[in-house]
């Protein structure tokens, strides 16, 4: 596997595929990442995994420093999976050309935009720059972080010509979402996440006949029944995610925050 540290090396790696995929992380490989990878590989001649731990979309430095990082255990995954291509580049070279900031719209300003600000506007700046430098035709981004997924495909696909392919959630035997956060969890953490997760499938299994449901109480119980603290809890279309009536193909979306850990969902 090579490990491509700067846009020249990226450039002269690729220059012969015409059939590329493209699968950015922030590393902290997880069998979620690894989903991704292997259906680009099934898809594309030529695979390209990124780790870049974006500075410009954590609302708090702590956040950032915390992070989970563990490059030689990600390197040693990409190899057995058989990648050819890591990029794997500093900050200055990912920013060290300046670029246009993207900002979200006040329509967008919902769910994850509404409470860590700043956030989305990093992702749509540091995608921008990948998307510019890699000129992948096809992007592969997994659904537990959908409200992402659809910012980048509605403001970056079409710019980039370039096609973003959502890819479904992978979870553990407890429900839980496959995160690279999750390794900041405690093992009563892990038990209560895994509860919580199983909790909301049901519910969102019970919202298609029910749809009377208030989603308000429920989330005063599962905060005092668990003692967490929740941002949201919200059924949302997934087309323009908007507040659902139930008349589309919709979505339960969570985000809470457990013991210090800020977690996100949705089913």
């Amino acid at each position: 596997m090579k490990i491509l540290k700067n846009v020249f090396e990226l450039n002269k790696a690729i220059k012969n595929y015409k059939n590329v995929g493209f699968v950015p992380t922030m590393g902290g490989i997880h069998k979620g990442h690894e989903s991704l990878i292997k259906i680009s590989q099934k898809n594309n001649k030529e695979t390209i995994v990124s780790i870049f731990v974006n500075p410009t979309q954590f609302n708090q430095k702590k956040d950032f420093r915390n992070y989970p990082r563990n490059i030689r255990k990600d390197i040693s995954i990409l190899k057995k999976l058989k990648i050819n291509y890591l990029f794997l580049p500093e900050v200055n070279e990912i920013y060290k050309n300046k670029m246009k900031n993207f900002k979200l719209t006040k329509s967008d300003k919902i769910l994850c935009a509404k409470y860590r600000k700043g956030h989305f506007e990093g992702v749509l700046n540091v995608m921008n720059r990948l998307l510019s430098i890699v000129k992948s035709k096809y992007v592969f981004m997994g659904e537990k972080d959908f409200q992402q997924y659809i910012l980048v495909k509605r403001i970056l696909g079409k710019k980039h010509k370039v096609k973003i392919v959502g890819c479904p959630t992978i979870r553990e035997r407890n429900k839980i979402a496959l995160s690279t956060r999750n390794k900041l969890l405690k093992k009563s953490s892990i038990n209560i996440a895994s509860k919580i997760a199983i909790k909301l499938d049901k519910l969102k299994r019970i919202s298609k006949t029910n749809k009377s449901l208030d989603l308000s109480k429920y989330k005063d119980k599962l905060e005092n029944k668990f003692k967490i603290k929740i941002d949201y809890l919200e059924f949302r279309d997934e087309k323009k995610m908007k507040l659902d009536n139930f008349k589309s193909k919709y979505r339960l979306f969570i985000a809470y925050h457990i013991n210090g850990v800020r977690l996100i969902d949705n089913f």
